[in-house]
């Protein structure tokens, strides 16, 4: 295992080293003028020429590519053109937001994608099976930001049941502000016993979630669902049924665990995924996370940014992967390494 662990991380350097350079490079031949935007319009020739050798912007474009791996790994991701602020700390502001809104996602994905794939192979060809394939082909094809759309449409411009956009009401900043402690409103107000401004960041959370969920738990209901035929056709689930072993046993103790691995592998990949899926939707939605900082950064020239908001996801999705291959082991000892 530990041999194992070392080739996995060796590979996700080289992957986090060829993003970090692709992203660099892109973002250094986009045609823009940095430094006249860090200091404004009416700054003087000499005034821009001072900030592009402050910022390094004159040197060659290798020197200024290994000065800024040197400055990540020194803590030092750059400073925001846009906003003058450390780009370091506008990402972990904003990253509490972003794993909320993944986090529930998922969370939904999971628990309603495998409760589906369960059920439709229980009964194969049947109206509930037909239902969950269209259910799923749906979250796979529709895109997140017209879902959003229609979902706020719907629900806040007709029912008028959950608020379209935030994360949590702006008058409850002066009422029932909440203290931070994890970043995470929904779990910072509950440790607080703040009721209203829990009820408030989940009313919130509701829309957003659903609409990153779709494609996650599309894909996880399908996968569920043929993964669990594969599994319900085993010789030990049919000698089972014959020894009178309830049929709910062995669909939820014995088939699904069987069914689990090739599941935990797609639901690794759509995580990954759904970090930057959330970009879209928090535009939709006006949540404050690295995907409203990101389309902010891209639209102003903002590369600082745009690299963090990079380094971040690529990161993210490296990690995911690492313990979506650690699970996968665990749950099936045939692909365990020696």
């Amino acid at each position: 295992m530990p041999r194992f662990l070392l080739r996995r991380l060796r590979g996700s350097l080289l992957v986090l080293l060829g993003v970090s350079a692709i992203t660099f490079v892109i973002a250094r031949v986009i045609p823009s003028n940095p430094a006249l935007t860090y200091v404004g319009a009416k700054a003087t020739p000499e005034e821009v020429e001072r900030v592009r050798h402050a910022l390094g912007l004159d040197d060659p474009l290798l020197v200024q590519y290994l000065s800024y791996l040197r400055n990540v790994l020194t803590g030092d991701w750059g400073t925001s053109i846009a906003t003058k602020q450390p780009v370091l700390g506008e990402l972990g502001d904003r990253l509490p937001a972003t794993f909320e809104l993944v986090g529930a996602a998922m969370a939904v994905a999971l628990v309603l994608g495998i409760t589906l794939g369960c059920i439709a192979a229980v009964r194969p060809g049947r109206l509930i099976d037909q239902a969950v394939r269209l259910l799923s082909i749906a979250g796979v094809s529709v895109p997140a930001f017209w879902l959003g759309l229609l979902l706020q449409l719907l629900v806040f411009g007709r029912l008028g049941l959950l608020p379209p956009t935030g994360r949590i009401d702006s008058d409850l900043e002066f009422t029932a502000p909440i203290h931070s402690i994890t970043g995470l409103n929904t779990v910072d107000a509950l440790l607080t016993g703040n009721g209203a401004a829990l009820a408030s960041a989940w009313a919130h959370l509701i829309l957003p979630a659903l609409t990153l969920a779709a494609y996650p738990l599309g894909v996880v209901a399908r996968m569920t669902r043929t993964s669990m035929l594969e599994a319900l056709q085993q010789d030990h689930i049919r000698v089972g049924r014959a020894y009178g072993v309830p049929e709910r046993t062995l669909v939820w103790r014995v088939a699904l665990r069987n069914a689990l691995p090739p599941t935990v592998t797609v639901l690794g990949l759509t995580a990954a995924y759904a970090l930057t899926g959330a970009f879209f939707v928090e535009v939709v939605f006006d949540w404050p996370g690295l995907g409203q900082y990101a389309s902010s950064g891209l639209l102003s020239l903002d590369y600082p940014a745009v690299m963090g908001v990079t380094l971040i996801g690529a990161v993210a999705y490296v990690l995911v992967n690492l313990a979506v291959d650690l699970v996968h082991a665990r749950l099936d000892p045939r692909v365990r390494p020696a």
